[in-house]
């Protein structure tokens, strides 16, 4: 009985961390190679804590994702189309994501002709994943330098962060014909985009093509109607 009591009465042994390892050795005279691999062991495993951290944050972010609508409607000579601003993106999956403990930044990069932006995904414990698209300028609309960059920004911006977490924009037909199946919106507006800058006949009918079948793909008949109107558009433009 008293052995029992004299066992009860012991402290459980703490579990040895990288940072025991580091403070034994050190206090034990190890060598300055010794404590270099043992802090090195020490930077791995808080790694590796973080990104379990980081992924168990973006379960919970998925598990009730936010609902993103397409709260702008966009008219341009015979272009037409529904976008989510980035108002409406930043604002719901910033804060889904600080509910979660992920904070985002953009880092943007014009290399010439291109403009790359990146999304940095960053959890509390210090894990950081990123995503990067690139686009060029967008001139559309009469746009001056400065505001053509900053419009490809906005856009790229957008598109990042909805990347970065996996969302998807909800929204309706663009023509108003009712609900149904819908090609996701960053093809949409990439193909958009294609044709309304195509800058030969050949290339406007290689870029049509494309993006009419990815839309007869999708059974998105919304979007087969308006790549045609682009591509009408677009061809009176160069006949001008």
């Amino acid at each position: 009985m008293k052995q029992d009591t004299q066992l009860a009465l012991v402290e459980p042994q703490a579990a040895i961390t990288p940072m025991t390892l580091i403070e034994r050795a050190a206090s034990s005279g190890a060598s300055v190679e010794m404590l270099q691999q043992l802090f090195e062991l020490k930077l791995r495993v808080e790694a590796d804590e973080a990104r379990k951290a980081f992924n168990l944050a973006m379960a919970s972010f998925k598990a009730k994702p936010p609902r993103i609508s397409k709260n702008k409607h966009v008219k341009f000579g015979n272009t037409e189309y529904d976008h989510a601003t980035l108002d409406e993106v930043t604002d719901k999956i910033t804060a889904a994501l600080s509910a979660v403990g992920i904070a985002h930044k953009w880092a943007v990069k014009q290399d010439a002709a291109q403009i790359s932006v990146s999304c940095i995904l960053t959890h509390a414990q210090g894990h950081s994943e990123t995503t990067t698209l690139t686009a060029g300028a967008d001139a559309s609309g009469s746009k001056n330098a400065i505001q053509a960059i900053g419009s490809a920004v906005t856009y790229l911006q957008r598109y990042t962060l909805l990347a970065a977490t996996g969302l998807a924009v909800a929204g309706s037909d663009n023509d108003g014909q009712g609900a149904g199946p819908e090609m996701p919106e960053t093809a949409y507006i990439a193909h958009m985009d294609n044709i309304k800058n195509a800058s030969t006949p050949e290339e406007l009918k290689r870029l049509f093509s494309a993006a009419y079948k990815d839309a007869e793909h999708c059974g998105d008949t919304s979007a087969r109607n308006a790549f045609v109107k682009a591509k009408d558009n677009r061809k009176q433009e160069m006949s001008q």
